[in-house]
């Protein structure tokens, strides 16, 4: 009975610990497992309920706050699951049309992994118009090379520092620019493509800093480069797609903020989670690599490919433009506080980063006074 009330006590605290508006790793490091804790709690409960012990007050008052810690983490992951109403259409057989497609594959290939051959199976077998990758470096860049003859269009940002990454397009790249939006070590590429049907696309791809002891001890820069991105794409009134590792998991208060500033959907909401980390621990997965789109796309395919070798799934996406989709979609209905709550955030991020810059250049010059 004890390790029934120990497991209660922590799926109750880590809910709640979840609920505190804070930047640090430690809080938000809550907002990842929730599928893990929801498994654990619903054992828990089962247990409390059936081993035969005395009602204590104390157990009861577990009980109680064990229902509402399980409700709480089943209402953030259930709308990534088909019970849930879709939030983009399918694209049905009557309105295929290759012309107003396009096919995305996104990969972080893990620096160090040297399994190039199993990414540019996926790429031969697939046939994307877009592939992205993340944390590539020169040899992948090198490894990459045999594509480049379909793929015409690249951008190229190889680094050695975990954030290199490289864009290749099937189809016209009219203008691309690579931006560091807030860290002069975190690059983003920001491109303005053409589908063959001569409709343009506004692409986004992005792989800030997850909060963790390793990386950054906060989500401050994170949340502020996605809600940077978010204010702008809310401004357009063009096609969007906002792609790639983005170290945060789809229920989080930032993701689910981002996509009430930007008007983007989510095409995993009404079907599935689309885990994409860690590649390795069946056990220990949550969805990091994400694409959102404007509400003029509906889905055409989507899917997790298998394992490349890296500590991510590479994932595939098919989506189709049209003013049917964009008539029949909805974006999430932003909140009065929302814009109040994203400028805060925004401008944490910019004093954050200047903060930083101007400590590392105080470093650098300290040798010279």
């Amino acid at each position: 009975m004890i390790w029934i009330e120990i497991c209660a006590v922590v799926v109750i605290w880590l809910s709640l610990w979840s609920l505190i508006p804070r930047d640090e790793w430690w809080f938000r490091g809550a907002d990842f497992p929730r599928l893990q804790i929801l498994a654990v709690g619903l054992v828990t409960l089962l247990g409390l309920l059936l081993i035969k012990s005395e009602w204590t007050l104390f157990r009861e008052l577990l009980l109680v706050g064990l229902i509402a810690a399980v409700a709480y983490q089943l209402k953030m992951v259930l709308p990534y699951t088909p019970i849930w109403k879709k939030q983009v259409k399918h694209v049905t057989k009557q309105q295929l049309n290759e012309s107003q497609q396009i096919s995305l594959l996104v990969a972080n290939v893990l620096t160090p992994n040297d399994k190039y051959e199993l990414l540019l199976q996926h790429i031969y077998q697939l046939q994307p118009d877009i592939v992205l990758t993340l944390e590539s470096d020169k040899l992948w860049q090198k490894a990459l090379q045999p594509i480049e003859q379909e793929y015409r269009y690249k951008v190229a940002v190889p680094l050695n520092n975990l954030y290199g990454m490289h864009l290749y397009s099937r189809l016209p790249l009219l203008e691309s620019e690579i931006k560091f939006i807030l860290s002069d070590e975190i690059p983003s590429i920001h491109a303005c493509l053409e589908l063959r049907s001569g409709i343009q696309v506004q692409l986004y791809c992005l792989h800030p800093k997850p909060p963790s002891p390793t990386e950054a001890k906060d989500s401050t820069l994170r949340d502020a480069e996605l809600l940077i991105v978010g204010d702008q794409i809310k401004d357009l009134d063009e096609s969007c797609i906002v792609m790639g590792d983005l170290n945060d998991v789809a229920w989080s208060r930032t993701t689910r903020l981002f996509q009430r500033i930007s008007g983007l959907l989510d095409p995993r909401v009404g079907r599935y989670f689309m885990n994409t980390f860690h590649a390795d621990y069946p056990l220990l997965r949550w969805s990091l690599d994400h694409i959102f789109h404007s509400t003029d796309f509906g889905l055409v395919e989507m899917k997790r490919l298998s394992h490349i070798g890296s500590d991510h799934f590479p994932i595939y996406v098919v989506l189709q433009t049209g003013k049917v989709f964009e008539q029949q979609q909805q974006s999430l209905d932003e909140t009065p506080s929302d814009a109040e709550e994203a400028e805060d955030a925004i401008q944490e991020g910019i004093e954050k980063a200047e903060k930083e810059e101007k400590m590392v250049v105080d470093e650098l010059a300290q040798p010279y006074k």
